[in-house]
């Protein structure tokens, strides 16, 4: 029977950007809407197992507490400390137990923390946080109908998933953390504010995709040449200090954060090749993983970045549906 993983994270879209930018703001009634939405578009395929994240707004529970959804979801069982360490659990405990497609509200960061705990099921991955690359803006219905034909085997992964990329983190030789889409380096000394706002305190950026169509470091990156999920290797960009009056460089404009587009100079940018590390200049710094600071490193650490291909398949939810329209799998009887 398919199995379909649902974690969706209360705090996406209330961090310090909304004071600083223009960033939406997504109530948990819309993230409760969407996770609704979800399970009928599962259910309307055949879906009847549902096997959640339980969290702080009980958002799951609260979609499913509704006449038109006849889907009962369990959930893990675990404490929650209402923490990323929470969707690490939850995403390693559905690995266990054989969840088939795994549909996630959230983040960057959020996608993250569901990958650190299981990077073998395929995702679905809606966007409900800030300057997001690995999610998308896909409506809830569309979502539910891809995961729950890919949960029951009927379409090919290789047909309508990319395996995703990752930008490991060592240190000191030993593999340390790792991000989705961007590393970005900071001046400041301690996590303090875990969320990347002040462009001001970033000095080098290393990407797994730099999309010109996005919001946020990757959208600078995608400034100096264009990386998607598909594309082999990640970009390294290094900004340079404000007012800074050395040759070569470039000044590119893009926006960081919503409704905040400003000027950035670029000293140097070079493309990284997929498994080749690339070392870093020593220097005290904090190291943030996908617009979060996550921790420092002193000068006498050796740092080094890696694009692997080792991420879990993504599910491209456009292509998903045409494939499924395509096989007959939406026609409930065939006419003469």
């Amino acid at each position: 029977m398919a199995l379909v993983g649902i974690i969706a994270n209360p705090a996406a879209s209330k961090d310090i950007r909304r004071l600083v930018a223009q960033g939406r703001v997504v109530p948990d009634w819309e993230k409760v809407n969407t996770v609704r939405r979800v399970m009928l578009g599962l259910q309307s395929v055949g879906v009847e197992r549902v096997l959640a994240m339980p969290d702080s707004s009980n958002l799951v529970w609260r979609a499913a507490d509704n006449p038109t959804v006849s889907i009962v979801p369990e959930f893990v069982e675990m404490p929650s400390f209402h923490s990323e360490g929470d969707t690490v659990r939850a995403a390693e405990y559905m690995g266990k137990q054989g969840v088939d497609c795994l549909v996630t509200l959230g983040g960057d960061g959020t996608n993250r923390a569901a990958v650190a705990g299981c990077r073998t099921i395929p995702m679905v991955a809606i966007s409900t946080g800030t300057n997001n690359v690995f999610p998308t803006m896909v409506e809830g219905t569309l979502a539910g109908l891809a995961a729950g034909l890919v949960a029951h085997g009927k379409l090919d992964l290789s047909e309508i998933a990319v395996p995703s990329k990752t930008m490991n983190v060592y240190v000191d030789g030993e593999l340390r953390d790792f991000a989705l889409i961007d590393v970005a380096l900071s001046k400041e000394r301690f996590v303090a504010t875990r969320a990347i706002w002040d462009i001001d305190t970033i000095f080098e950026v290393f990407l797994t995709r730099a999309e010109p169509a996005s919001i946020g470091l990757s959208s600078i990156g995608a400034r100096m040449q264009s990386v998607s999920i598909v594309d082999e290797g990640g970009l390294q960009y290094s900004i340079a200090e404000s007012g800074s009056k050395a040759s070569g460089i470039t000044t590119v404009i893009a926006p960081l954060a919503p409704g905040v587009v400003p000027s950035i100079p670029i000293s140097s940018w070079q493309r990284m090749a997929e498994g080749e590390r690339l070392a870093i200049e020593r220097r005290d710094c904090t190291v943030a993983l996908d617009g979060e600071r996550a921790f420092s490193v002193n000068h006498s650490q050796l740092l080094e970045m890696e694009v692997r291909r080792d991420g879990p398949p993504v599910i491209d939810v456009s292509l998903a549906l045409k494939v499924a329209v395509s096989q007959g799998l939406f026609n409930l009887s065939q006419g003469n």
